[in-house]
């Protein structure tokens, strides 16, 4: 009976391997998904961007990042330089490129958290607009919808305020209709709240 039991461990510690083994061989960085994120990466950092003004890519999803390199291509967004980047991408580099950005890991912050009172301003600001109706629970995104949790404050800032002026079209009026009920100052403390997620 414990030989059995002993047969059984084994068994499923080789299969526990197995799994393991075949996740670490998935995981490998694919050569192709590199030279294709080296020039995002220059700007965008390798999932958190260290530029001001540059926003993070990692941890969005691809059918985002493809909708925004096609409005970038199609020149229904300006922001130098990726309208020239996406110039000359066909339809399917769009989607290379999105497919290749969605594998870089989630942006991570190392500042201060939010102080207490920003935090409360902030959970009735995401509250009060239904944030989280779109970008999710935990505002990380979702499908064509970008995670903003731990974006760069001060793209954050730009982004808003780029939506209540109509400068930035959205490809649905949702955000360009939500900002405008926002003031400056609930843009300062959305951005900065939403940031230190």
């Amino acid at each position: 009976m414990q030989r059995l039991i002993g047969l059984r461990t084994i068994r499923g510690l080789v299969s526990a391997l197995g799994t393991l083994l075949a996740g670490a061989a998935l995981a490998a960085p694919d050569p192709a998904v590199q030279e294709r994120l080296s020039p995002c990466i220059g700007c965008h950092g390798a999932g958190t961007s260290e530029t001001e003004g540059v926003p993070s890519l990692g941890g969005q999803m691809p059918d985002y990042v493809v909708t925004q390199l096609f409005q970038f291509r199609e020149k229904q967004r300006e922001a130098a330089p990726m309208n020239d980047i996406a110039a000359g991408f066909s339809d399917d580099d769009l989607r290379a490129y999105a497919d290749a950005v969605g594998t870089l890991p989630p942006p991570s912050r190392a500042g201060e958290p939010a102080d207490p009172a920003l935090t409360a301003r902030g959970q009735a600001l995401v509250a009060k607009h239904q944030c989280t109706s779109c970008h999710g629970a935990d505002l990380a995104g979702r499908d064509a919808i970008p995670r903003i949790r731990d974006q760069r404050e001060e793209y954050l800032a730009k982004a808003l305020a780029g939506y209540k002026s109509n400068a930035r079209p959205g490809y649905d009026p949702a955000m360009n209709e939500v900002a405008q009920e926002l003031s400056e100052s609930d843009i300062k403390d959305l951005a900065a709240y939403v940031s230190r997620l």
